[in-house]
């Protein structure tokens, strides 16, 4: 259970606040690749209780600057992209994307203004399917070496869904293994794993390991005489998690081939009551089925990534589907259910009533970390899982994966001989 106080740190993504410092030290997703296409218009984002726009200039680049100009505060989404920036529609001021400004139409020749302003700017960086973001002070950090960073673009498949809840929540519910034994339940199987393995235990073994990059977690179910199921998650410093499910590939590919990648959600704040979950699944091995993917997770989701399952039609339960095929009558999308789950606790929880149990401890020791990362920030120091160099990230041994095991029985004491 958390102190208010304790509390209100972990929830506040805003500028000036323990927890809005600390997220903008690392390197956050604001946009889908396919959201900015080349020729794309600019786009008003929020990010963080930030009001901003994003857009590509004529050459390609990418810039994230403050939404109102600086002159007279004409909304800059608005504006006229050109070769070397945006340019506002109002006075003709041309923005680079880093905010220098490049020409005033208006002053008299000579005059100097222009070269006194500084809009604000963030640099931005683009990596398969997403548009990163450095919203920090000073030079950003290096970008972690994660494999889908690097990988071929068919290998990664991303997609965003609207949340109307606090960020934390939302990650929260990636770290909670033991919940795959219920919420996910359908009738013929699970993709969140074999159905039945999940089932046959529904409280495992989570063992919580502390590591470069935030906790490796490590669920233990046994399944039978001899015989346990082991999966490996991750959290990941400071909004995202990576765990076993997708990504989906054609029915023709084969283990081992077929489970050589995971997924990540990744959860940032719009403000302290909405979130945007940007949802990863990578292949290290061969391309994700992209297609396959859409239909088994984005059932219903509209064109501004909003989900036809919401809080206004109650998520669409069907009390006679749970009687007869699944365990919550969410539907078979598992991100219908976790979506579900988490803006049903509210906007923001109220973490000072809540009771926690055994299989809590991912969540408990991921709070205490961010807690950790707050005060780190605090003192004028890089929090955890900042580094300057990709090498020093320490992701050698990052893992997420899943497999069954036999261990060796134990050994029985055995009566002595009779004499």
């Amino acid at each position: 259970m958390l102190t208010r106080e304790e509390n209100e740190r972990l929830i506040r993504a805003a500028k000036g606040t323990p927890g809005g410092e600390l997220l903008r030290r690392y390197w956050q997703p604001v946009a889908l690749e396919e959201e900015l296409p080349p020729g794309a218009p600019p786009r008003p984002v929020r990010v963080m209780g930030e009001d901003l726009v994003l857009f590509r200039d004529g050459s390609g680049r990418v810039g994230l600057m403050g939404l109102h100009c600086s002159h007279r505060k004409a909304d800059l989404s608005y504006g006229r992209v050109e070769k070397d920036g945006l340019r506002c529609v109002y006075h003709g001021w041309l923005y680079g994307v880093d905010g220098r400004c490049l020409q005033q139409p208006g002053e008299p020749a000579g005059s100097s203004l222009k070269d006194e302003i500084r809009h604000l700017a963030y640099p931005c960086r683009e990596v398969p399917g997403l548009i990163l973001a450095y919203l920090g002070p000073g030079e950003p950090p290096a970008l972690p070496p994660f494999p889908f960073y690097s990988a071929p673009r068919d290998h990664v498949w991303t997609k965003k869904f609207y949340h109307e809840c606090n960020y934390l929540q939302g990650n929260e519910g990636n770290i909670d293994p033991q919940h795959l034994s219920f919420l996910h339940r359908v009738e013929t199987g699970s993709s969140a794993g074999r159905a039945d393995l999940l089932e046959a235990d529904v409280a495992p073994t989570i063992v919580v390991t502390e590591t470069a990059w935030g906790l490796r977690i490590d669920t233990v179910r046994e399944t039978g005489p001899d015989e346990r199921y082991v999966r490996t998650g991750n959290f990941i410093m400071p909004n995202l998690a990576s765990f076993v499910g997708g990504p989906l590939v054609p029915p023709n590919v084969e283990p081992p081939e077929a489970n050589t990648g995971f997924s990540i959600n990744w959860h940032v704040p719009i403000d302290d009551g909405t979130h945007w979950k940007f949802a990863i699944a990578y292949r290290s091995t061969g391309p994700v089925d992209a297609a396959l993917q859409e239909r088994m997770t984005c059932q219903g989701l509209d064109a501004g990534y909003r989900m036809a399952r919401n809080r206004r039609n109650r998520y669409l339960q069907d009390r006679d589907e749970m009687a007869r095929d699944t365990y919550a009558g969410l539907g078979r999308n598992f991100y219908d259910h976790d979506h579900w789950v988490v803006e049903s606790q509210g906007d923001v929880v109220d973490r000072t009533t809540e009771i926690l149990g055994t299989t809590d401890r991912a969540i408990v020791l991921m709070r205490r970390q961010l807690l950790r990362a707050m005060e780190e920030v605090k003192a004028g120091r890089d929090p955890h899982f900042v580094r300057r160099a990709p090498g020093d990230y320490g992701l050698d041994d990052f893992f997420t994966g899943s497999s069954i095991e036999h261990p060796a029985p134990t050994r029985q004491p055995q009566p002595a001989p009779a004499k």
